[in-house]
């Protein structure tokens, strides 16, 4: 599949990656190509969320200034605050 410039070369690294079809220069997407895109794009919004959650926390979202081995439990204390507000 072909993505946008904010995906490009991904697959060199991630063979799995999904990335969103573009539309043709001058052309119109298939309604299939659409379809596929719409199903991308509701599964990116729910990892878009839970990243602007994990950076309420300021560790991802500023330089972390803190001891590095720390990080790690840090990050995991906070991811499973997450996991318990979003538990159904």
């Amino acid at each position: 599949m072909d993505g946008d410039s904010g995906y490009q070369g991904i697959l060199k690294f991630h063979k799995n990656s999904l990335t969103p079809k573009k539309k043709p220069k001058g052309g119109v997407l298939s309604v299939e190509d659409k379809v596929e895109n719409r199903r991308l794009a509701r599964i990116r919004i729910l990892v878009e969320h839970i990243n602007a959650k994990v950076k309420v926390f300021k560790i991802v979202a500023n330089r972390y200034r803190n001891r590095r081995r720390r990080f790690g439990l840090r990050m995991a204390l906070i991811c499973g605050i997450i996991n318990h507000e979003n538990r159904n």
